[in-house]
């Protein structure tokens, strides 16, 4: 069901590039569930395992020299704002995935990140040329609230998929919620389709 709030001339105007539901914002809001945490490059990783031969284990410095890439996409948070023509540069998710081969039975990842926080994601939805593993947004670092040193960005999906202070991919190979899907969020996302919530 769409939100009932009208459309401004401003925003009709905007015709397909705001999802229904969005309003349209300059500013990033910055929403997060607990503390943020803080970054010890010393003892810092990244993993990706499960489903996946090797496992890997990266430093930061190691990361961060890697390809990168730099997108510039529309933005659109579950809480209804959309911020327009964000750009993030990063690591591809494709990239980072040449480390390791995917065994062929790998459907989802779910991402861990700092404190226990997970997301889930189909592999298909990682998969992608505009998936990124961002340190800047809009040519900066990212600000710690905004998930310095590292988030995900999955811009095609409501940003909550976007991790925050991402620590590792585990490859599965079945959909498994993580941290707000177990609390009635939509297992995929999509802002197109407003799946917001798991009774859509």
């Amino acid at each position: 069901m769409s939100f009932f709030r009208k459309k401004t001339i401003a925003e009709q105007e905007l015709g397909d590039r705001l999802p229904p539901g969005q309003y349209k914002t300059d500013k990033w809001p910055v929403l997060h569930y607990g503390q943020v945490p803080t970054f010890d490059p010393a003892t810092w990783d990244f993993r990706i395992f499960g489903l996946v031969d090797p496992p890997v284990r990266l430093t930061y410095d190691q990361l961060r020299a890697l390809p990168t890439a730099t997108i510039t996409r529309d933005i659109h948070c579950v809480t209804r704002w959309s911020r327009f023509d964000t750009s993030f540069t990063g690591v591809p998710f494709r990239e980072i995935m040449k480390l390791t081969t995917i065994k062929p039975e790998a459907t989802h990842v779910l991402v861990h990140a700092e404190h226990g926080f997970t997301t889930n994601l189909p592999l298909a939805d990682l998969d992608r040329d505009d998936v990124l593993l961002a340190w800047q947004a809009d040519g900066q670092d990212l600000a710690p609230e905004h998930g310095w040193p590292l988030r995900l960005v999955v811009p095609h999906l409501y940003f909550w998929k976007s991790a925050k202070w991402v620590r590792g991919f585990e490859l599965l190979d079945h959909d498994q919620p993580g941290f707000w899907e177990q609390y009635g969020y939509h297992m995929r996302g999509d802002p197109w389709k407003e799946e917001r919530y798991d009774w859509q």
